[in-house]
Protein backbone atom coordinates (compact mmCIF):
# COMPACT_ATOMS: atom_id res chain seq x y z
CA UNK A 1 0.00 0.00 0.00
CA UNK A 2 1.41 3.39 -1.05
CA UNK A 3 1.56 6.42 1.21
CA UNK A 4 -1.09 8.11 -0.94
CA UNK A 5 -3.45 5.15 -0.51
CA UNK A 6 -2.94 5.24 3.25
CA UNK A 7 -3.94 8.88 3.65
CA UNK A 8 -7.65 8.01 3.47
CA UNK A 9 -7.31 6.07 6.75
CA UNK A 10 -5.88 9.05 8.67
CA UNK A 11 -8.54 10.55 10.97
CA UNK A 12 -8.41 14.19 12.11
CA UNK A 13 -6.94 15.21 15.47
CA UNK A 14 -4.30 12.48 15.80
CA UNK A 15 -3.50 11.28 19.34
CA UNK A 16 0.00 11.88 20.78
CA UNK A 17 1.61 8.59 19.68
CA UNK A 18 5.08 9.93 18.78
CA UNK A 19 6.34 9.30 22.30
CA UNK A 20 5.08 5.73 22.11
CA UNK A 21 6.96 5.17 18.85
CA UNK A 22 10.17 6.47 20.40
CA UNK A 23 9.62 4.27 23.45
CA UNK A 24 9.29 1.17 21.28
CA UNK A 25 12.49 2.03 19.43
CA UNK A 26 14.41 2.28 22.71
CA UNK A 27 12.97 -0.96 24.05
CA UNK A 28 13.64 -2.80 20.80
CA UNK A 29 17.29 -1.74 20.78
CA UNK A 30 17.84 -3.10 24.27
CA UNK A 31 15.92 -6.36 23.81
CA UNK A 32 17.60 -7.16 20.49
CA UNK A 33 20.98 -6.67 22.16
CA UNK A 34 20.20 -9.75 24.26
CA UNK A 35 17.88 -11.68 21.92
CA UNK A 36 19.62 -12.20 18.58
CA UNK A 37 17.98 -13.26 15.34
CA UNK A 38 14.36 -12.96 16.50
CA UNK A 39 13.40 -9.51 15.21
CA UNK A 40 9.86 -10.45 14.20
CA UNK A 41 9.23 -12.14 17.54
CA UNK A 42 10.49 -9.07 19.41
CA UNK A 43 8.24 -6.83 17.31
CA UNK A 44 5.20 -8.96 18.07
CA UNK A 45 5.93 -9.05 21.81
CA UNK A 46 6.35 -5.26 21.85
CA UNK A 47 3.04 -4.92 19.99
CA UNK A 48 1.42 -7.07 22.66
CA UNK A 49 2.91 -4.86 25.38
CA UNK A 50 1.64 -1.67 23.71
CA UNK A 51 -1.81 -3.20 23.25
CA UNK A 52 -1.92 -4.14 26.93
CA UNK A 53 -2.53 -7.83 26.25
CA UNK A 54 -1.00 -11.17 27.16
CA UNK A 55 1.06 -13.40 24.90
CA UNK A 56 1.41 -17.15 24.49
CA UNK A 57 4.92 -18.10 23.35
CA UNK A 58 5.43 -21.46 21.68
CA UNK A 59 8.81 -22.82 20.73
CA UNK A 60 11.24 -25.62 21.29
CA UNK A 61 13.52 -25.50 24.37
CA UNK A 62 16.62 -23.35 24.25
CA UNK A 63 15.40 -20.64 21.88
CA UNK A 64 15.57 -17.74 24.34
CA UNK A 65 11.99 -17.40 25.55
CA UNK A 66 13.05 -16.66 29.14
CA UNK A 67 15.81 -14.31 28.04
CA UNK A 68 13.32 -12.36 25.94
CA UNK A 69 11.02 -11.75 28.91
CA UNK A 70 13.88 -10.87 31.28
CA UNK A 71 15.39 -8.47 28.72
CA UNK A 72 12.08 -6.68 28.20
CA UNK A 73 11.48 -6.35 31.95
CA UNK A 74 14.94 -4.89 32.53
CA UNK A 75 14.63 -2.50 29.59
CA UNK A 76 11.66 -0.66 31.12
CA UNK A 77 12.63 -1.16 34.76
CA UNK A 78 9.66 -3.37 35.53
CA UNK A 79 9.43 -6.07 38.15
CA UNK A 80 9.91 -9.55 36.77
CA UNK A 81 8.19 -12.68 38.07
CA UNK A 82 8.45 -16.29 37.00
CA UNK A 83 6.31 -19.35 37.66
CA UNK A 84 7.53 -22.80 36.64
CA UNK A 85 4.28 -24.67 36.11
CA UNK A 86 4.27 -28.27 37.34
CA UNK A 87 1.49 -30.83 37.92
CA UNK A 88 1.59 -30.23 41.70
CA UNK A 89 1.40 -26.42 41.50
CA UNK A 90 -1.48 -25.00 43.53
CA UNK A 91 -3.49 -21.81 42.82
CA UNK A 92 -2.09 -20.24 46.01
CA UNK A 93 1.43 -20.75 44.61
CA UNK A 94 0.40 -18.40 41.81
CA UNK A 95 -1.67 -15.74 43.54
CA UNK A 96 -0.37 -15.87 47.12
CA UNK A 97 -1.92 -16.67 50.50
CA UNK A 98 -2.27 -15.50 54.10
CA UNK A 99 -0.09 -17.13 56.72
CA UNK A 100 -0.73 -16.91 60.47
CA UNK A 101 2.18 -15.22 62.23
CA UNK A 102 2.60 -16.58 65.73
CA UNK A 103 4.60 -13.56 66.87
CA UNK A 104 2.04 -10.92 65.93
CA UNK A 105 -0.97 -13.24 66.22
CA UNK A 106 -2.23 -11.97 62.87
CA UNK A 107 -2.51 -13.29 59.34
CA UNK A 108 0.23 -11.92 57.10
CA UNK A 109 -0.12 -11.67 53.34
CA UNK A 110 2.43 -13.57 51.25
CA UNK A 111 2.10 -12.21 47.75
CA UNK A 112 2.47 -14.66 44.88
CA UNK A 113 4.71 -14.15 41.85
CA UNK A 114 1.85 -12.56 39.88
CA UNK A 115 2.48 -9.30 41.74
CA UNK A 116 4.87 -7.95 39.13
CA UNK A 117 4.89 -6.05 35.84
CA UNK A 118 6.08 -8.83 33.55
CA UNK A 119 5.26 -12.44 34.40
CA UNK A 120 6.80 -15.47 32.73
CA UNK A 121 4.45 -18.46 33.07
CA UNK A 122 6.79 -21.25 32.01
CA UNK A 123 5.14 -24.33 30.47
CA UNK A 124 1.67 -23.30 31.52
CA UNK A 125 0.17 -26.48 30.06
CA UNK A 126 1.94 -28.64 32.67
CA UNK A 127 -0.34 -27.43 35.48
CA UNK A 128 -3.87 -28.78 36.07
CA UNK A 129 -6.90 -26.78 34.96
CA UNK A 130 -7.61 -25.27 38.40
CA UNK A 131 -4.13 -23.73 38.60
CA UNK A 132 -4.27 -22.55 34.99
CA UNK A 133 -7.60 -20.87 35.75
CA UNK A 134 -6.14 -19.00 38.74
CA UNK A 135 -3.61 -17.32 36.45
CA UNK A 136 -6.08 -16.66 33.65
CA UNK A 137 -8.40 -14.92 36.12
CA UNK A 138 -5.55 -12.63 37.15
CA UNK A 139 -4.81 -11.94 33.47
CA UNK A 140 -8.41 -10.99 32.75
CA UNK A 141 -9.19 -8.95 35.87
CA UNK A 142 -5.67 -7.74 36.71
CA UNK A 143 -6.47 -8.29 40.34
CA UNK A 144 -6.15 -11.01 42.96
CA UNK A 145 -8.67 -11.97 45.62
CA UNK A 146 -7.22 -13.62 48.73
CA UNK A 147 -9.52 -14.49 51.63
CA UNK A 148 -12.14 -12.05 50.40
CA UNK A 149 -9.73 -9.11 49.96
CA UNK A 150 -9.24 -7.82 46.43
CA UNK A 151 -5.76 -6.60 45.57
CA UNK A 152 -5.08 -4.70 42.36
CA UNK A 153 -1.92 -5.37 40.37
CA UNK A 154 0.35 -2.44 39.58
CA UNK A 155 0.22 -1.47 35.90
CA UNK A 156 1.55 -2.37 33.48
CA UNK A 157 0.90 -6.09 33.87
CA UNK A 158 1.66 -8.54 31.10
CA UNK A 159 1.86 -12.32 31.12
CA UNK A 160 4.02 -14.22 28.67
CA UNK A 161 3.14 -17.89 28.94
CA UNK A 162 5.20 -20.58 27.23
CA UNK A 163 4.37 -24.06 26.10
CA UNK A 164 6.51 -26.73 24.47
CA UNK A 165 5.06 -27.96 21.15
CA UNK A 166 7.10 -31.18 21.27
CA UNK A 167 6.47 -32.76 24.67
CA UNK A 168 2.83 -33.55 25.45
CA UNK A 169 3.24 -36.25 28.08
CA UNK A 170 1.93 -35.10 31.46
CA UNK A 171 0.42 -31.90 30.09
CA UNK A 172 -3.03 -30.34 30.43
CA UNK A 173 -3.83 -28.52 27.15
CA UNK A 174 -5.47 -25.12 27.52
CA UNK A 175 -9.15 -25.17 26.51
CA UNK A 176 -10.20 -22.95 23.60
CA UNK A 177 -12.01 -20.53 25.92
CA UNK A 178 -8.82 -20.00 27.93
CA UNK A 179 -6.61 -19.73 24.87
CA UNK A 180 -8.88 -16.95 23.67
CA UNK A 181 -7.78 -14.84 26.65
CA UNK A 182 -4.32 -14.48 25.12
CA UNK A 183 -4.09 -11.57 22.73
CA UNK A 184 -1.52 -13.33 20.55
CA UNK A 185 0.22 -16.65 20.07
CA UNK A 186 3.79 -16.11 18.91
CA UNK A 187 5.86 -18.89 17.40
CA UNK A 188 9.60 -18.81 18.12
CA UNK A 189 11.59 -20.74 15.51
CA UNK A 190 15.27 -21.47 15.07
CA UNK A 191 17.41 -18.42 14.15
CA UNK A 192 19.31 -18.07 10.88
CA UNK A 193 22.80 -19.57 10.73
CA UNK A 194 24.69 -16.27 11.11
CA UNK A 195 22.55 -15.26 14.08
CA UNK A 196 22.95 -18.68 15.68
CA UNK A 197 26.72 -18.50 15.26
CA UNK A 198 26.75 -15.13 17.02
CA UNK A 199 24.59 -16.52 19.85
CA UNK A 200 26.93 -19.49 20.33
CA UNK A 201 30.08 -17.34 20.23
CA UNK A 202 28.67 -14.88 22.75
CA UNK A 203 27.39 -17.54 25.13
CA UNK A 204 30.65 -19.49 25.00
CA UNK A 205 32.62 -16.39 26.02
CA UNK A 206 30.49 -15.67 29.09
CA UNK A 207 31.67 -16.75 32.51
CA UNK A 208 29.36 -19.06 34.47
CA UNK A 209 26.55 -17.03 36.00
CA UNK A 210 26.93 -14.13 33.55
CA UNK A 211 24.12 -13.18 31.18
CA UNK A 212 23.80 -10.83 28.25
CA UNK A 213 20.75 -9.30 29.94
CA UNK A 214 22.92 -7.97 32.78
CA UNK A 215 24.41 -5.42 30.34
CA UNK A 216 21.05 -3.94 29.38
CA UNK A 217 20.16 -0.39 30.30
CA UNK A 218 16.88 0.86 31.68
CA UNK A 219 15.54 3.05 28.87
CA UNK A 220 11.99 3.59 30.13
CA UNK A 221 9.82 3.43 33.20
CA UNK A 222 6.61 1.50 33.91
CA UNK A 223 4.77 4.81 33.94
CA UNK A 224 5.99 5.57 30.40
CA UNK A 225 4.76 2.16 29.26
CA UNK A 226 1.33 2.88 30.74
CA UNK A 227 1.19 6.23 28.94
CA UNK A 228 2.21 4.54 25.68
CA UNK A 229 -0.57 1.97 26.13
CA UNK A 230 -3.07 4.78 26.62
CA UNK A 231 -1.81 6.51 23.46
CA UNK A 232 -2.18 3.30 21.46
CA UNK A 233 -5.71 2.72 22.78
CA UNK A 234 -6.62 6.27 21.70
CA UNK A 235 -5.58 5.69 18.08
CA UNK A 236 -8.65 6.06 15.87
CA UNK A 237 -9.62 3.47 13.28
CA UNK A 238 -11.95 4.23 10.37
CA UNK A 239 -14.97 2.01 9.87
CA UNK A 240 -13.60 0.44 6.67
CA UNK A 241 -10.58 -0.96 8.54
CA UNK A 242 -12.77 -2.27 11.36
CA UNK A 243 -15.02 -3.95 8.79
CA UNK A 244 -11.93 -5.53 7.21
CA UNK A 245 -10.92 -7.06 10.57
CA UNK A 246 -14.45 -8.39 11.08
CA UNK A 247 -14.51 -9.80 7.55
CA UNK A 248 -11.30 -11.76 8.18
CA UNK A 249 -12.70 -13.23 11.38
CA UNK A 250 -15.98 -14.15 9.69
CA UNK A 251 -14.03 -15.78 6.86
CA UNK A 252 -12.43 -18.16 9.37
CA UNK A 253 -15.92 -19.32 10.35
CA UNK A 254 -17.02 -19.88 6.76
CA UNK A 255 -13.88 -21.60 5.43
CA UNK A 256 -14.29 -25.32 4.71
CA UNK A 257 -10.74 -25.92 5.94
CA UNK A 258 -11.66 -24.72 9.44
CA UNK A 259 -13.69 -26.63 12.02
CA UNK A 260 -13.87 -23.83 14.62
CA UNK A 261 -13.53 -20.21 13.59
CA UNK A 262 -12.52 -17.17 15.61
CA UNK A 263 -15.02 -15.29 17.77
CA UNK A 264 -15.68 -11.59 18.15
CA UNK A 265 -12.79 -11.29 20.60
CA UNK A 266 -10.53 -12.21 17.66
CA UNK A 267 -11.70 -9.18 15.68
CA UNK A 268 -11.19 -6.95 18.72
CA UNK A 269 -7.66 -8.32 19.10
CA UNK A 270 -6.93 -7.67 15.41
CA UNK A 271 -7.84 -4.01 15.80
CA UNK A 272 -5.92 -3.63 19.07
CA UNK A 273 -2.74 -5.12 17.63
CA UNK A 274 -3.30 -3.16 14.42
CA UNK A 275 -3.23 0.04 16.49
CA UNK A 276 0.02 -1.03 18.14
CA UNK A 277 1.63 -1.87 14.80
CA UNK A 278 0.58 1.52 13.39
CA UNK A 279 2.20 3.35 16.31
CA UNK A 280 5.35 1.23 15.99
CA UNK A 281 5.58 2.45 12.38
CA UNK A 282 5.17 6.06 13.46
CA UNK A 283 1.57 6.42 12.27
CA UNK A 284 -1.43 7.74 14.18
CA UNK A 285 -3.88 5.73 12.09
CA UNK A 286 -4.41 2.08 11.17
CA UNK A 287 -4.29 0.82 7.59
CA UNK A 288 -5.46 -2.58 6.28
CA UNK A 289 -1.87 -3.81 6.07
CA UNK A 290 -1.61 -3.45 9.88
CA UNK A 291 -4.61 -5.75 10.31
CA UNK A 292 -3.14 -8.21 7.84
CA UNK A 293 0.20 -8.21 9.67
CA UNK A 294 -1.60 -9.01 12.92
CA UNK A 295 -3.69 -11.86 11.51
CA UNK A 296 -1.40 -14.84 12.11
CA UNK A 297 -0.34 -14.21 15.73
CA UNK A 298 -3.84 -13.06 16.68
CA UNK A 299 -5.83 -15.90 15.06
CA UNK A 300 -3.63 -19.01 15.08
CA UNK A 301 -4.74 -20.02 18.58
CA UNK A 302 -8.37 -19.06 18.04
CA UNK A 303 -8.97 -21.33 15.04
CA UNK A 304 -9.11 -25.11 14.76
CA UNK A 305 -8.50 -26.88 11.47
CA UNK A 306 -10.90 -29.42 10.04
CA UNK A 307 -9.63 -32.95 10.86
CA UNK A 308 -9.08 -33.90 7.22
CA UNK A 309 -7.03 -30.74 6.65
CA UNK A 310 -4.87 -31.33 9.71
CA UNK A 311 -4.32 -34.98 8.67
CA UNK A 312 -3.38 -33.79 5.19
CA UNK A 313 -0.37 -31.97 6.57
CA UNK A 314 -1.44 -28.35 6.12
CA UNK A 315 -0.29 -26.07 8.90
CA UNK A 316 -2.44 -23.53 10.70
CA UNK A 317 -0.44 -20.62 9.30
CA UNK A 318 -0.80 -21.87 5.72
CA UNK A 319 -4.58 -22.08 6.07
CA UNK A 320 -4.81 -18.67 7.72
CA UNK A 321 -2.71 -17.04 4.99
CA UNK A 322 -5.09 -18.39 2.34
CA UNK A 323 -8.11 -17.16 4.30
CA UNK A 324 -6.64 -13.67 4.81
CA UNK A 325 -5.64 -13.43 1.13
CA UNK A 326 -9.19 -14.35 0.12
CA UNK A 327 -10.64 -11.32 1.94
CA UNK A 328 -10.42 -8.16 -0.20
CA UNK A 329 -8.83 -5.23 1.58
CA UNK A 330 -10.65 -1.89 1.45
CA UNK A 331 -9.44 0.50 -1.24
CA UNK A 332 -10.18 4.10 -2.06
Amino acid sequence: MTEEDAVQYAPPAPPPSADASALVARLRAQVEHAVIGQREVVSQVLAGLLAGGHVLLEGKPGLGKTMLVVALARAFGGNFGRIQFTPDLMPSDVTGFRLFDMKSQTFQLRQGPVFCNLLLADEINRAPAKTQASLLEVMQERQVTIDGETLRLSPPFMTLATQNPVEHEGTYPLPEAQLDRFLMKIIIDYPERDAESEIVARAASEAPGDSSTSELQVVATPEEVVRAQAAVAAVQVVREVVDYAVAIVQATREAKTVWLGAGTRGAIALVRIGKAIAVMHGRHFVIPDDIKAAALPVLRHRVQLAPEVAMGGQSMDEVLRMIVDSVPAPRQ
